[in-house]
This record gives C-alpha cells, structure tokens and sequence, in this order.
C-alpha cells in the first residue's frame, strides 16, 4: 500500500472526497449492468416518488440540471421507461410519467445499489451505517440549505 501523508489523511474533506470518489465509481459499474445511469436512477426515483411532473420539477427534486434531465428523458422514453405528453394547462411543457417498465427497471436499479451500499459500507455494522447516514445528513443539510426540505421529511 502506498503511504499517504498523514497531513491528508488527517483531512475529513480529503477522507469524504476520496470515499466518494470510490462509491462512485462502484454506482457507475453497478448502474451499467443495468443500462441505466445515475441520471436516468434520479429521474425514475423522483417520478417514482412524487409521480407526472414536469421537467423542471424532476430537475429540481432531483437536484439536476435542465440539459441533463432533457437528455436523460430523451433515453428513458425510447427505452419506454417513461411517458412524455404536453401539459394540456400549458402545451409549452411536457409533463413524464414512470411506466410499467420504467417502475421494474427503478426495481432492478435498486437493487443494484443496494448491492453498492453493502459493499461500500461492508466495514460498519448497521448501527454505524444509521450513524454515518445521520452524520452525512446533519452536514448536507448544513452547507445546502435548499436540501432541507428533501432531506428532512
């Protein structure tokens, strides 16, 4: 194992970015199994979730940007994951719905990260892992204060 200064791993930013570096990597091979990826996991959640919504609303509870929740969209519709209809309130906006497929694949890609979750979180018994979550939470909460009202339901 290299050595690395202890000056870093002293750092909790430096501990947090490298963690999250590795439980990204792991999501990303876990989500290609799939066909799918984190956007396409983010949007099928939060239709999941919340149900029909436009495409500004999924962007913003899933805290993703307007291009990407467009493409995103564009590639889980020809994958008949969702549904897309204009708003008939106003026929400038789409409004996207989770289909039957769409609702087995969300199923599939959970399953897959839950996977994840247990081989990132392996080391820690679950009163840890609560703990760890809670932690995590507390300092989201903190430092994005427009994560609130998701985080905290």
């Amino acid at each position: 194992m290299n050595a690395v200064p202890e000056r870093l791993t002293s750092k909790p930013s430096w501990l947090i970015t490298q963690l999250a570096t590795h439980a990204r990597r792991l999501a990303a091979d876990g989500q290609a199994a799939t066909g799918s990826g984190a956007y396409h996991y983010r949007v099928l959640a939060t239709l999941q979730e919340f149900g029909e919504s436009s495409q500004i609303e999924i962007a913003r509870r899933g805290n993703l940007d307007r291009s990407d929740v467009v493409a995103a969209i564009n590639e889980l519709a020809e994958e008949g994951f969702v549904d897309r209809t204009a708003d008939p309130a106003d026929r400038r906006r789409n409004l996207v719905r989770l289909t039957r497929a769409g609702t087995q694949q969300l199923r599939r890609m959970d399953r897959v990260l839950d996977k994840v979750q247990d081989d990132l979180l392996e080391p820690l018994s679950p009163g840890e892992r609560a703990t760890l979550i809670r932690l995590l939470t507390r300092l989201l909460v903190h430092h994005r204060p427009d994560a609130v009202g998701q985080l905290s339901r």
